[in-house]
């Protein structure tokens, strides 16, 4: 049994730019956690290479709005640099070379870091990236959001 100090509070998900597959992530979990009435852990999303203040794609908006009834119109990226990662208790990336990348930049935090689909379904996960749909259509999006919820409906279990 996790004793209190133990339990996550915080969870942030970083990809590259921030305006793809962290939002859609953040997104889904912060839907996913309300549909189970849990408001005591809070969800971030951040891009290592985030030039801060971009909207999300218009991919990922209408796949978010038709697809799961996830709003992220007003989501404004934000660079992993100038975010509050050091208060992170779970940092769940989208692929692993953001999370190798996070593990130099952040060695203290190298305990807390993972790949989503690491954290989902364990370490020996052969395909260890959710690939980046930016700039391709529509339907590789809708992909990618299916990826996301899976790995999801994984990981709030174990939270």
């Amino acid at each position: 049994m996790e004793n209190d100090d133990n339990k996550i509070k915080k969870i942030m998900f970083v990809c590259t730019g921030n305006t793809c597959r962290s939002v859609m992530a953040e997104g889904l979990m912060k839907k996913m956690l309300q549909d189970r009435g849990e408001y005591d852990i809070e969800v971030y999303s951040a891009g290592l290479r985030a030039s801060t203040g971009e909207y999300s794609t218009d991919e990922a908006v209408m796949v978010m709005k038709e697809d799961y009834d996830v709003d992220i119109l007003q989501h404004k990226s934000i660079n992993v640099k100038n975010s509050d990662i050091k208060d992170m208790d779970l940092i769940l990336c989208a692929t692993h070379a953001i999370l190798t990348t996070l593990e130099y930049e952040y060695p203290e935090l190298d305990h807390k870091i993972f790949t989503i689909k690491e954290y989902a379904y364990g370490p020996d996960v052969k395909d260890k990236d959710i690939k980046d749909p930016w700039g391709y259509p529509i339907q590789v999006y809708r992909e990618c959001a299916k990826e996301i919820e899976d790995a999801l409906e994984k990981i709030i279990v174990k939270i």
